[in-house]
């Protein structure tokens, strides 16, 4: 083989490997779109910058792959949507109470799903792996509840909070809304 024919082989060998590595990259990134969704938009707009958006999904879905996260049984699951009522219910007399007690419910499901409730940014991120229609419900509900902390909520955002945390709490249990409506 003389020069050239050798030049030639080694350029069409890059390229095929090159159009191979975009292939396995557009792949990845549809994956990573199908799975999280409209979390993905919102993390590339939070980063700026698509490989490293990329590269924090795929981070999060090995941390919660890790995870041993189940299906609740049904006791637990009429359990926790008996609670879902009572919280429902204070929410006329004591809307401030319910937004804490939805919180704390939203966050004791995820616990016995098997998720870790570290901090509020961390829980999102692992909820946005399974959940990532819903996460931004999780987001929103919470910077409600922030604001009514510092008095800063009226009534609307807090029954607004309410039903946010209750499309995030649904979507835990895998139950349908008139389960928990009831």
């Amino acid at each position: 083989m003389d020069t050239s024919t050798i030049s030639i082989l080694a350029l069409v060998v890059i390229v095929l490997i090159g159009g191979v590595a975009w292939m396995i990259m557009q792949r990845r990134r549809q994956e990573l779109r199908t799975r999280f969704g409209p979390e993905y938009d919102r993390v590339i707009n939070e980063r700026g910058d698509a490989r490293q958006a990329e590269s924090e999904l795929a981070a999060r879905q090995k941390r919660v792959d890790r995870f041993e996260i189940h299906s609740l049984d049904q006791a637990e699951r009429e359990r926790f949507i008996d609670a879902w009522r009572t919280t429902q219910s204070h929410f006329v007399d004591a809307p401030t109470e319910a937004i804490k007690d939805a919180d704390r419910l939203v966050s004791e499901v995820m616990s016995a799903r098997g998720y870790p409730v570290g901090d509020f940014e961390q829980r999102a991120a692992d909820i946005s792996v399974d959940h990532p229609v819903v996460v931004e419900n999780y987001r929103a509900a919470r910077a409600i509840a922030l604001a009514n902390e510092r008095g800063q909520a009226g009534t609307e955002d807090l029954r607004q909070a309410i039903v946010h945390y209750r499309a995030l709490f649904e979507d835990l249990l895998e139950t349908h809304e008139r389960e928990v409506a009831r």
